[in-house]
């Protein structure tokens, strides 16, 4: 086995990596947006590299990553599953695999309290493949903040060249980072960017959804051939800001992706279907009677007769982006809107319930990501791509 520098040319999805005592952290915020915010969950999300793999052109028949992973523990809840790494060779499904070991992260709901307990590095090893030369990408567990500490093969590598396909850079709450998803080409990110031919940034960012500026500037500096811009869920359920501040802070949220961008297409994304904040304001809260029981559930604690004071919904942001992107399109001819509902609706409820209230499971996250491409990559859609 050929021990294989951990080059940047070999990482895509990550806009940052960070040398550490282990390896590279993979951060899909950069430097200067860390920065400026140390909320502890914003960091935890954006560490999490969903949609980041690593791409290897060669002929090796074995390959291993050793990584040190990061696990979250709730207490109280049911323990989560060892992240998953996914294999694909030649864009195919090719296998998958967990590491165990590594730190861990133990948060007591109740009290907001973290513990921090470091572990040992654990490996992946993928075996049996075929000895011609292909393009094999193993995408990181889109979960788990994950350090990359040394790549093995037993054969020499090289960075899979540009297959010139279009970049899509997409930016959402915990739904889009991949919340219940079974693994990281099954979000529905992943899901939709390979069934539209695109490459994924994915900047689905786990209760971070938040249009902060610094996450707008991340959007406008990187590059990319088509944009979306997922917002709502998080705002209610952090209970953030007012409809005073929603409106002006989406103006500028998306002033800031133009500046960078003035005439790629835009695509926002309004809320999916979630009946716990669809009239009831944030925040959102754990529900500690179901923790009592070791589920895992969450509940709207704000009052719906709130909403007179400028508290937020889910329908009054759906209300308030439509009118939004309906006034700016008069200026701005590749900017357009997508309801939510159209992705995940009332019939999607009543078939496949939120199993914690607020994040849809395996089977939604295909049904979404299907249903995403179609619209937005299918023919008339706003991603559709007009040079083929």
């Amino acid at each position: 086995m050929q021990t294989i520098p951990l080059s940047p040319v070999l990482i895509r999805g990550a806009l940052d990596l960070e040398r550490t005592a282990h390896g590279l952290l993979p951060h899909r915020l950069p430097a200067r947006a860390r920065a400026q915010c140390a909320d502890p969950q914003l960091r935890m999300a954006e560490s999490q590299p969903s949609g980041v793999r690593l791409a290897l052109r060669t002929r090796a028949t074995t390959v291993e990553l050793d990584t040190l992973p990061t696990k979250r523990v709730y207490t109280g809840a049911p323990s989560r599953p060892d992240g998953v790494y996914d294999l694909l060779v030649d864009g195919r499904p090719a296998g998958s695999a967990t590491v165990t070991g590594g730190d861990t992260l133990t948060i007591d709901m109740r009290t907001g309290s973290v513990e921090h307990r470091p572990g040992p590095v654990g490996t992946v090893r993928f075996t049996g493949l075929s000895d011609a030369v292909k393009d094999v990408e193993i995408w990181l567990p889109h979960n788990e903040t994950t350090e990359l500490v040394a790549l093995r093969a037993d054969a020499p590598v090289e960075a899979v060249p540009d297959a010139g396909r279009r970049v899509w850079l997409h930016h959402g709450s915990s739904i889009s980072h991949g919340s219940d998803a079974a693994s990281p080409t099954t979000t529905w990110p992943a899901l939709a960017a390979s069934l539209g031919g695109v490459e994924l940034i994915n900047l689905g960012l786990g209760g971070s959804a938040l249009l902060d500026p610094f996450t707008a500037r991340a959007l406008r500096d990187t590059p990319a051939d088509v944009i979306s811009v997922k917002v709502g869920i998080n705002l209610v359920n952090a209970d953030l800001m007012r409809l005073r501040a929603f409106g002006p802070a989406v103006h500028g949220f998306l002033d800031t992706v133009r500046d960078g961008h003035p005439d790629t297409p835009l695509l926002v994304v309004s809320p999916i279907l979630c009946p716990l904040h669809e009239d009831t304001p944030g925040p959102s809260a754990p529900d500690l009677s179901a923790l009592s029981e070791g589920r895992l559930r969450f509940r709207a604690t704000g009052d719906p007769a709130e909403k007179a004071a400028g508290k937020l919904t889910l329908g009054v942001i759906r209300e308030e982006l439509a009118r939004i992107v309906r006034e700016r399109a008069a200026e701005d001819p590749h900017l357009s809107l997508l309801d939510g509902r159209e992705l995940y609706g009332e019939a999607d409820f009543g078939e496949l319930p939120l199993p914690d209230g607020l994040h849809p499971d395996a089977a939604t996250h295909r049904r979404i990501g299907e249903r995403f491409a179609a619209l937005a990559f299918g023919a008339g859609g706003p991603f559709a791509d007009r040079a083929s």
